[in-house]
């Protein structure tokens, strides 16, 4: 090998073959573009390394033989690597595919290539051959030439004898010939020839395909046929015809004599069997095969790999992408020029390029009316066998119009190109997203030849919309969409506050803690802490600057991916403000390098998107549209009968000359806000520093570091983390600022959100946000969302929840901060200050007088104590932000923009306040108009109290009505004297919430008239085990419908009861048989103990979780004897899902049932996809764990990444997630229809996932909607619908070139799919009858 070496860089100093290289690429320049010739990694050798060897011409010869050698052992492999064998024996033509020597070199080949031109593709050593050796002709270069041809011959021959030996026999020879009893589960292509086995080079597999799955489905045919005759004639059969239809595994065992009654009926009774199962694939087949078109299917490998190969290019497209629109925003278009060249030229790199990198530049030059750059453009997009798409034409076009005096025929070409490419004008409006006046520029320039064109919008039509709600949307004259409580012109003014708080990108307001005295030790700190900062922001300024030049003049030759684009963004200032910012919210117990790196990224591309709004002009364009929206919402204008959506789509059509509202912007890669973030984070550790004697003048002074860069370990891995110094902690903690500065996200917003009106604009008005929230780097499900064609109901019913208008509790907040300003309290969920945190203590682990185990005593002490203090400061800090937030908001009113999760539950983007959140933050909350209670809205709020305190559950509604008015004096109480008086509602299971609804209660009964009391106050209305409501509604289970108060009854039924008796009735029985722990378990067995266990095995919670939960429950109870917890919870659990299994039996088929399917879609190598009823597309991103280091100068950082599609799917995860992935699927639509025909009948509604909110005024009508939601939505055939969706998607297509056992594991697919778990009695009606459905 080291002579091949030796040769391989003697070869580089071959002056003649280097100018011939020379030559090509001139003569290719001469042809117009810049092409570079495919090499190998032998001629690259050759090329790129040099040596010092004297140049005899002896030397030249040898190396000149040398190097034929190397070039005809390697077009021998390329030419092995081409080849596929096939067998022929028999009757079966197998296809085997030669082991490929893992040099990639026939990835470049066109999939559409027929067998000649596949045999004359150059192979990379005939590429050199052709070149610098075209003067000297190699005898071996011949002699394998000829060779091809040759066997060329033989393969056309071979096709032809093929094709008629089809023809002429179909499937007689399945019948009769031991040649076709091959079962048709076998994996190999199979096509009947004679019995003599011949080896002949590759047909292609495109052009065979077809041919091999008729007669594949042919033998099936005859096979099924033959079977059914031994079917009828059994009792006369012979046996020796029993070999010609058993299956393949059986071929040597049917050659045996056969001398038993017995054994030859097993025989027919296996062959009955067999045939009827066979008959049911095909019949499958056939059903799922008339549909097909419809589909893609992922089970044609060729699919399967153009996808894997299309997803192992995403990131890097995503950087390159990134990389490039910020070298343009930043107007370092040189840079970005080169570096798209630098691309270009390598073979290897191109095709990381698509087509948006080069529209990227072209756009530039269209600014500059450089129409000749854009043809250049044109060119580069044809070498890198790419199609111009409508952004490529839009440049062009734009230029044009840019272009004084432009010719009309430059303009009619670009159409008629353009049109050559299906691609019409309309595209062009309809596709790009136009910044400044690039729309008016495409327009004029079209109207050069065509003076009347207007831009058509064809207008979203209704025709795709789910089965659900297409009568909804269809039928409106009932609708009466909600007003908000505001005149327009106040809206406008609530859309300017927005407006400036989100172009600031931060907002600074005052702690809740800022009600203290201000001590002159607290005020010398707060100037010590700000002299700091000023000297810091100067320190930090110049370091980046610096680093900033450093970065610029690197890679300017091969101009490879750097930050430095990222870096001149903002300004510089704003770099560093972002840096301080993140010193101050530092936690003393420091914060992990990846969580801190992430969030200083994050907060550069928000502040990047909003720069960039700005400079394309859209802020002005979306003030117009926002001020003509609030006509549909304000209560001074007319009444429309549109959804919000619907309006703005029509505003912005009828606006549609300037910028698109929709940026262009993409997500940075993961990968890039990391690495941005780390580079900042190196810039503080390195350069941000504090005199070691600012606090004890005694100490010596010197420059200390301000954040130490450390490791540490979470579980059994170690992780890099950023830790304050303890000096620059006790500044802070004394100094006690008043002051908080959030991200402007944080905040809720203060004015209604702008609508979802497409997968990618909605929500904020400047600050980007997304529809779905996913894993940091997961892209699948923005694919998928990005390809549906209609989610109107989806984005209709996130735009209702959003525009729920709220306002603080203002007396309730009161309490809550001087409760938190004193010592907290742990049994309010009030965090303590940290002054109450335990004394770390402190030792001398080298002090002798200490034994070992007293050391280890004290170790695990301080673990603990620093432990609690990090938690309660976590705790404490939570609590500051939420209060503090709400305390700022507190003469506001305010909405809250929601997306939703890959499942499509909802939630609100704010993540800190907001009505998802604990007890205290729900307490705060209460809607901003009010309605008046009505003749029933004070039974519901009295009856909403009872259900706070957790007390009644098993009692009706009027007995929960009669229990309230009987503790109507602590009511009273409560509301008057809340913290010195009975604190009655201390003991509340929610007991914030039922604080604030004991003094709605006491102001309603107090008013003169309480029907007409206006009350704010929301009312909830809470599912009964939601998920098992929707197991027992989906099978029909009138045992498990009873369980869950989908039946009408008098008093709720409770499962967890329920199942808590069951299990003691099985413990009873065991304890008899004498078994210890059961009889230990005796009287311990109640609801709490098995509550959680049942409510969380419909989410897929398994044996292991559970009897963690059970132990977890049996520990708390201080009479259980603690050395029997360990067996109670494993005997418990069995129970406890013993129990369920009875009671709800059609709920454990469905869940079994879904469980296999996704565990035989992930074994064949797909994730489990499926569309929710309103046609939400959800996706599960469970993959095989990878790592992908991430290297900086700081450390090299490990990601766990599970979502990357290029791994194969995680089949535990895959099939443990089905379940309640699915059902949760089901819960979200159910709320989302609930949502939509509230809104129509104008009713206040929010939800928090099955629970859901509305005033109490309204309390019957959303019950009445909710249930005859429920009822449509399980009214329609959903595990039918999944099992087709399913089989299309991951069934369509034999998979011909498998082996049997993977023909096995698809056949049972198949089967599985195909049976849907049957259904019960249950009448989904009596669901519109039963009152403790939701209440």
């Amino acid at each position: 090998m080291s002579l091949l070496r030796a040769c391989a860089f003697s070869k580089c100093l071959d002056r003649r073959s280097l100018f011939e290289t020379c030559c090509r690429l001139c003569a290719s320049r001469g042809n117009g573009a810049v092409r570079r010739i495919s090499e190998t990694p032998f001629q690259l050798q050759r090329r790129n390394v040099s040596s010092v060897i004297p140049k005899t011409e002896d030397g030249k010869k040898r190396v000149l033989e040398q190097s034929l050698l190397l070039d005809v052992l390697e077009a021998r492999i390329h030419q092995l690597q081409t080849d596929i064998v096939l067998d022929v024996q028999h009757a079966n033509v197998q296809f085997v595919k030669a082991p490929s020597s893992g040099r990639g070199v026939l990835s470049r080949k066109s999939p559409k290539s027929t067998p000649q031109e596949k045999s004359d593709i150059p192979k990379s050593g005939q590429t050199a051959d052709k070149g610098a050796f075209k003067s000297q002709p190699s005898r071996w270069i011949e002699k394998i030439t000829e060779e091809k041809k040759n066997k060329l011959k033989k393969q056309q021959h071979l096709k032809q004898k093929i094709q008629n030996k089809v023809k002429e026999k179909p499937t007689a020879k399945s019948t009769g010939s031991k040649s076709s009893s091959m079962s048709p589960g076998t994996s190999h292509k199979t096509i009947s020839m004679t019995a003599k086995k011949i080896k002949v080079p590759s047909i292609k597999k495109s052009q065979v395909r077809k041919k091999v799955s008729d007669e594949i489905r042919a033998a099936i045919s005859s096979k099924v046929s033959a079977m059914a005759a031994v079917e009828v004639n059994a009792a006369t059969a012979e046996v020796a015809a029993a070999p010609h239809k058993a299956p393949n595994k059986k071929q040597k065992d049917s050659k045996k004599k056969v001398s038993s009654g017995d054994h030859q009926k097993q025989t027919v009774t296996d062959a009955q069997d067999t045939a009827k199962e066979l008959a049911e694939v095909e019949e499958l087949e056939r059903r799922l095969n008339q549909q097909v078109g419809q589909w893609m299917s992922p089970s044609n490998p060729e699919c399967l790999e153009q996808t894997v190969q299309d997803t192992a290019r995403e990131n890097i497209q995503l950087r390159i992408h990134s990389y490039l629109e910020a070298c343009v925003f930043a107007g370092e278009i040189e840079r970005a020029h080169c570096f798209l060249l630098s691309q270009h030229r390598a073979v290897s790199r191109r095709k990381s390029l698509n087509t948006a990198m080069y529209n990227i530049m072209m756009r530039v030059w269209a600014k500059k009316g450089t129409l000749n750059q854009i043809g250049r453009m044109f060119i580069l997009l044809e070498e890198a066998g790419l199609k111009p798409n409508a952004g490529s034409y839009c440049a062009a076009l734009e230029c044009m119009g840019r272009t004084p005096d432009c010719s009309p025929a430059i303009v009619r070409r670009c159409l008629n190109k353009m049109e050559e490419d299906g691609l019409s004008v309309d595209d062009v409006f309809s596709q790009c997203v136009f910044q400044k006046d690039e729309r008016d520029m495409v327009l004029k320039a079209v109207r050069i030849v065509q003076p009347d064109y207007q831009p058509s919008f064809s207008g979203s039509t209704d025709q795709s919309l789910p089965t659900l709600v297409q009568d909804f949307y269809v039928q409106r004259a009932k609708h009466q969409y909600p007003k908000l409580d505001f005149t327009q012109e106040e809206l406008k003014e609530c859309f300017n506050r927005q407006l400036n708080m989100e172009q600031t990108c931060t907002v600074t307001i005052d702690s809740v803690e800022a009600a203290k005295t201000v001590t002159p030790h607290m005020a010398k700190m707060r100037e010590l802490l700000a002299d700091q900062r000023a000297q810091w922001q100067k320190i930090l300024l110049q370091a980046l600057r610096e680093s900033k030049m450093i970065l610029a003049n690197t890679n300017t030759k091969d101009y490879k991916l750097n930050l430095y684009p990222h870096l001149c963004l903002l300004e510089d200032r704003e770099y560093v403000d972002i840096m301080i910012q993140s010193v101050a919210n530092l936690p003393p117990s420091g914060e992990s390098l990846k969580i801190l790196a992430r969030d200083l990224g994050n907060r550069v591309y928000t502040k990047y998107c909003v720069r960039q709004k700005h400079q394309n002009q859209m802020v002005e364009k979306l003030g117009n549209i926002y001020n003509a929206y609030t006509d549909l919402l304000a209560k001074d204008t007319k009444v429309y009968n549109v959804f919000p959506r619907e309006q703005w789509c029509k505003l912005e059509t009828e606006q549609s000359s300037g910028p698109s509202l929709l940026g262009g912007e993409r997500c940075w890669p993961y990968i890039v806000t990391l690495e941005l973030g780390i580079y900042m984070v190196d810039l503080m550790v390195k350069n941000l520093k504090i005199n070691s004697d600012i606090l004890n003048p005694a100490f010596d002074r010197k420059l200390i570091p301000v954040l130490y860069h450390m490791y540490t370990f979470r579980s059994t891995r170690q992780i890099g983390f950023i830790k304050p110094h303890p000096i620059l902690t006790q500044m802070q903690q004394e100094a006690m600022e008043t002051k908080l500065t959030f991200d402007s996200y944080v905040m809720p917003m203060l004015c209604p959100p702008i609508p979802w009106t497409s997968v990618k604009f909605g929500a904020y008005l400047l600050t980007p946000a997304k529809l779905m929230r996913t894993v940091e780097g997961a892209t699948q499900h923005e694919v998928l969302l990005e390809k549906c064609q209609n989610l109107h109901a989806v984005l209709d019913s996130l735009n209702q929840l959003g525009n729920c208008a709220w306002r603080i509790n203002k007396p309730l907040l009161d309490i809550i901060i001087s409760i938190f300003n004193d010592k907290g309290s742990d049994k309010l969920d009030i965090p303590p200050p940290m002054s109450e945190a335990p004394k770390i203590p402190h030792f001398n682990s080298h002090d002798p007088t200490y034994t070992a185990s007293e050391k280890a005593h004290m170790k695990r002490e301080v673990i603990n104590a620093k432990k609690k203090c990090s938690e309660m400061h976590s705790l404490r800090m939570d609590a500051l932000y939420k209060l503090s937030i709400a305390n700022h908001m507190r003469d506001e009113i305010f909405w809250f923009p929601h997306n939703m999760d890959f499942r499509g539950r909802t939630y609100p983007c704010p993540p800190y306040f907001n009505h998802l959140g604990s007890d205290v933050t729900r307490a705060l909350l209460v809607f901003a108009e009010g309605k008046p209670l009505g003749s029933k809205g004070l039974d519901w709020l009295k009856i909403h109290l009872v259900n706070l305190t957790g007390l009644k559950k098993r009692s009706s509604l009027q007995g929960r009505l009669e229990y309230a008015d009987t503790i109507m004096e602590d009511i009273l109480d409560s509301a008057d004297n809340p913290l010195n008086g009975m604190k009655w509602w201390m003991n509340a299971d929610e007991p914030w919430q039922a604080l604030a609804c004991c003094m709605e209660i006491a102001n309603a009964v107090r008013s003169p008239d309480p029907t007409k009391f206006i009350s704010h106050f929301p009312v909830h209305q809470d599912g009964s085990c939601n998920g098992l409501q929707h197991y027992a509604a989906l099978g029909r289970d009138v045992i498990g419908a009873t369980s869950v108060n989908l039946m009408p009854c008098e008093v709720p039924q409770d499962v967890y009861s329920g199942v808590a008796q069951q299990v003691e009735e099985f413990r009873a029985q065991d304890a008899k048989k004498g078994l210890k722990v059961a009889q230990v378990l005796e009287g311990f067995i109640n609801r709490k103990v098995v509550k959680q266990t049942v409510m969380t095995v419909v989410y897929g919670v398994t044996r292991y979780g559970g009897r963690l939960q059970i132990e977890k429950r049996l520990k708390e109870i201080d009479e259980f004897p603690k050395e029997h917890v360990w067996d109670a919870s494993h005997y418990l659990v069995r129970l406890v899902f013993n129990s369920l299994k009875e009671m709800f039996t059609g709920t454990r088929e469905i869940q079994d049932w879904l469980t296999e399917s996704a565990r035989l879609i992930s074994k064949s190598g797909h994730t489990v996809e499926w569309v929710t009823p309103l046609g939400l597309p959800i996706i599960q991103p469970y993959h095989r764990t990878r790592s992908k280091v991430v290297k900086s100068t700081m450390q090299l950082l490990s990601l766990q990444i599970s979502h990357d599609t290029k791994e194969r799917p995680d089949t535990v995860k895959q099939k443990n997630a089905f379940p309640p992935n699915f059902i949760h699927s089901l819960d979200s639509t159910h709320m989302m229809l609930t949502a939509l025909y509230c809104s129509s009948a104008s009713l206040t509604f929010v939800s928090v996932h099955d629970c859901f909110w509305t005033h109490a005024l309204t309390v019957d009508t959303m019950n009445k909607v909710c249930r005859e939601q429920f009822v449509a939505l399980h009214s329609q055939p959903i595990l039918q619908e999944l099992s087709t969706f399913l089989l299309r998607k991951y069934c369509t297509g034999l998979p011909l070139d498998a082996k049997n056992k993977k023909y096995q594991e698809y056949r049972r697919l198949l089967l599985l799919l195909a049976k849907v778990p049957q259904t019960g009695d249950f009448d989904l009606q009596r669901v519109k009858e039963s009152t403790y459905f939701f209440s």
